[in-house]
């Protein structure tokens, strides 16, 4: 074994091999992966083997179409057979709310280069011989569905990675892993040490072990998993020699099961709802090759509608029951990416769809690992999508719940159970007083909306039961003032002699002078958007401070991107304030004069202007306040430490009573910031998109001397135009209205898509932002947007709904 290595991968099961093949087919030979067994020993040589294209996160989706794609070329030059087929598969609903759901894939798909049909019960029936119609009211058919055989693809991967310069070291057990004085890593194992600049964690079931060996407790879980496999059935033999073709496959969402043909038989599995956890704290290193004690009890609801669904399995025996472990995160996707605070040390697990992403997976990470970049938007898998808090009682929770639900509707209202009342800031019981309905954001109970007594969302695709309260709430906010909890921000201090040159070279931006605030892009060295933040400039008497608000959920992958530009002197320190600093907010045409009465600061519009920020006191507690408000309208932002929080809560509520002053939530600040056309992180900013097409470019300083990163991108990006243009529509809506991730007509051709929506209450219409090319981004007309299985008619709206002139925001 070599003692040192550029990237030493551990784990060889199918994604520590595509790793492994990504790295070496894109250059870098100098690498070795290290197994404990022989390859595929944990979850891959008994999972089912199955592949789709189909993923609720349309960039997930890409990487699994990506993943489908290259087993041809693995296979060639491996030699090594993958045992694809390309059967096609049915996706199957028995009730209309998954109709819709599954509709909603079929327009997605649309863009995504994803060919999908919707198809009646018969139809699907004639595709797939074993369905009973009458159980179902409809299906969508994919032509790109399939499986394979497991161990092939893995070792296609292995022998390609070989073939290429790659090193595999079998029986080769990691003991530990130790950072070196100069970041390089030991990787200990049973026969020796290897140095090394990166370590990949792709140890499966035991990637909790090898976290640990770094101080890393990682989220993720193994739940035991079933399928069965029946003895020959005379339905597939009939369809074989007619068809000369397999059964496809089929996914039966409402009964929880999954199929596809087995040799002569038949396998189903399902994600039944009881579900049972594998080793809940410690995976023992010696298991291997072996299964699980079947208990057919745990699965048999879950039988009982598969056999009602399909009538074939009634007349047929079951030859096998498969029951083993496999790794699932507390939402279900993988873990990958560089770890925060572990220069080198990379994650690449919970990928329990390893034969649907195992090769986006491995793309990603050598992309991530060579470049700097992962080469596509890939938050919803990125490991940093997690902080502290995600704890393993935390984990354990969640995953059991994502594992009862894997096949179940989430609908765009709907706030899920588990793992509840984590955090948890100081007013969150008034809240709760007032009707607060909350939900979970990186980990934060939040309120999204405020309910009457008896009243609760009843989940749908189309307008619920919050409909007219959250229209209450932003009438509040348009005609008189609202005030809202804004704690679940990111918020961030930096300080140090050199803060104001490091902020000019991370951020794009124009520094604020002292006491103002200004919106802050920070890009890529590609030039694409890695945040967009409101910097705020608090240094007083010569002291250098620097207060950032930023997205929440994107605190742990923020403060990544910021630790790993620091300057190595220590002359900037910067920290995530988390709950240690929470907020309020008041927004509407009586906020100022809720302000005046609250504290004793000359908060008059020539004292206190649009992008000021003071330090002042609301009532009698010390508060950072900021002349700004996402709403749209004038309104202010209010920072404090948590023990006065609810002193400010009360002091603004009493100040506001005899201006009707109201509490809203997050659904009424979605409905607020949509008619003016404020975009946010995550939807309309992401690392896919240049200042330029997001409509940021104004906020890029690109004529300042600081060479930040990414200006030489971003200017050329503005010299070229781009390719993309952000913008806003309104659409004729009937009940329902766009969430994100639908498709834009124009032309009759899909031409963009849509990246958040909803209804704008003060204006009376349903809105969405997307993006379309920019040769058609200012046509007057010709857009449809698609939803819910129809086109709706959308016209471009290129000035905000509300405040047009932002009379209202400055004044």
């Amino acid at each position: 074994m070599k003692s040192h290595a550029r990237v030493v991968v551990i784990g060889g099961g199918v994604v520590g091999c595509s790793v492994l093949f990504h790295l070496a087919r894109a250059g870098w030979t100098d690498i070795v992966l290290v197994e404990r067994d022989e390859l595929t020993s944990g979850s891959t040589w008994h999972a089912a083997g199955g592949m789709h294209t189909i993923n609720g996160d349309p960039n997930v989706a890409k990487l699994q179409k990506y993943t489908i794609s290259l087993y041809k070329e693995i296979e060639e030059l491996s030699g090594q057979a993958t045992g694809v087929h390309l059967t096609g598969g049915v996706f199957l609903a028995a009730t209309e709310a998954r109709m819709d759901w599954l509709r909603n894939m079929v327009a997605k798909g649309r863009y995504l280069g994803i060919e999908l049909e919707e198809i009646s019960p018969r139809e699907a029936a004639a595709l797939m011989p074993l369905i009973d119609p009458g159980q179902f009211v409809g299906a969508i058919h994919n032509k790109e569905d399939g499986h394979l055989d497991p161990s092939g693809v893995t070792h296609a991967y292995a022998k390609a990675a070989r073939k290429l310069g790659a090193a595999i070291e079998r029986f080769t057990k990691v003991e530990d892993i130790v950072r070196r004085p100069d970041g390089m890593w030991r990787v200990i194992t049973n026969k020796g040490e290897v140095v090394a600049e990166h370590v990949v964690n792709a140890g499966g079931l035991w990637a909790r072990e090898v976290g640990r060996m770094v101080g890393l407790e990682l989220p993720v879980l193994a739940m035991e998993h079933m399928y069965l496999i029946t003895e020959d059935m005379p339905e597939v033999a009939a369809w074989n020699k007619k068809t000369g073709t397999e059964i496809m496959h089929a996914v039966d969402f409402d009964g929880e099961l999954y199929l596809r043909q087995e040799r002569g038989g038949m396998l189903m599995g399902t994600y039944e709802k009881a579900g049972k956890p594998w080793s809940e704290r410690v995976t023992p290193w010696d298991f291997g090759h072996e299964l699980l004690e079947p208990d057919i009890d745990r699965i048999a609801p879950s039988l009982e509608v598969g056999f009602r669904h399909f009538p074939a399995f009634q007349n047929t025996g079951i030859k096998q029951i498969i029951n083993g472990p496999f790794t699932f995160a507390p939402d279900g996707n993988p873990l990958v990416g560089p770890v925060r605070g572990l220069p080198g040390f990379w994650a690449a697990c919970g990928v329990m769809a390893g034969f649907s992403q195992g090769g986006g997976v491995g793309l990603a990470l050598a992309n991530w690992m060579m470049h700097g970049d992962p080469g596509a938007d890939i938050f919803a898998m990125d490991v940093a999508r997690y902080g502290d808090w995600a704890s393993m009682a935390y984990t354990n929770a969640k995953v059991r719940e994502n594992y009862s639900r894997r096949f179940s509707i989430r609908f765009p209202n709907e706030e899920l159970p588990a793992a509840r009342r984590l955090k948890t800031t100081p007013i969150y019981d008034q809240l709760a007083v007032h009707g607060a309905q909350f939900g979970a954001a990186y980990g934060l109970e939040v309120p999204l909306w405020y309910a009457p007594e008896g009243v609760r969302d009843e989940f749908s695709w189309r307008r619920s039961t919050d409909f007219e309260h959250v229209a209450a709430e932003v009438k509040a906010v348009r005609e008189r003032v609202g005030l809202s909890e804004i704690s679940s921000f990111a918020k961030y201090r930096v300080t140090g002699e050199g803060a104001e040159a490091w902020l000019d070279t991370l951020l794009a931006c124009k520094l604020p002078a002292p006491g103002r605030i200004t919106l802050a892009p920070m890009l890529k060295e590609d030039g694409k958007l890695i945040g967009d933040f409101s910097l705020a400039n608090v240094g007083t008497d010569g002291d250098r401070e620097w207060f950032i608000a930023g997205s929440g959920v994107a605190e742990q992958y923020h403060m990544r991107w910021f630790e790993r530009h620091l300057p190595g002197d220590g002359s900037v320190r910067i920290e995530a304030l988390g709950l240690n600093r929470v907020g309020l907010s008041i927004a509407g045409p009586f906020a100022r004069d809720v302000l005046a009465k609250a504290t004793h600061a000359d908060v008059s519009p020539a004292a206190f202007k649009f992008m000021d920020i003071r330090h002042f006191d609301i009532g009698m507690a010390p508060c950072l306040v900021g002349r700004v408000s996402y709403t749209g309208d004038l309104g202010y932002e209010i920072w404090m430490a948590p023990e006065h929080q609810r002193h400010v809560f009360e002091t603004l509520l009493s100040a506001g009573e005899e201006f009707g002053i109201g509490l809203f939530g997050s659904r009424a600040l979605n409905a607020l910031r949509l008619e003016k056309n404020y975009g946010s992180w995550a939807r309309e900013y992401r690392p896919i998109y240049g200042p330029l097409e997001a409509g940021l470019d104004r906020f890029v300083a690109y004529s300042k001397p600081a060479e930040f990163i990414g200006k030489k991108a971003v200017a050329a990006e503005r010299a070229s135009g781009g390719k993309l243009r952000l913008r806003s529509f309104v659409v004729d809506a009937v009940d329902a209205d766009v969430i994100g991730d639908e498709p834009i007509w124009h032309g009759g051709a899909v031409r963009g898509w849509v990246t958040s929506g909803g209804y704008a209450h003060h204006s009376g219409t349903s809105v969405a932002m997307g993006y379309v090319p920019k040769e058609i981004a200012d046509e007057s007309g010709g857009f449809e947007i698609e939803y819910l299985g129809r086109r709706h008619a959308a016209r471009m709206q290129p000035v905000p709904l509300f405040d047009g002139n932002q009379e209202r925001l400055r004044g």
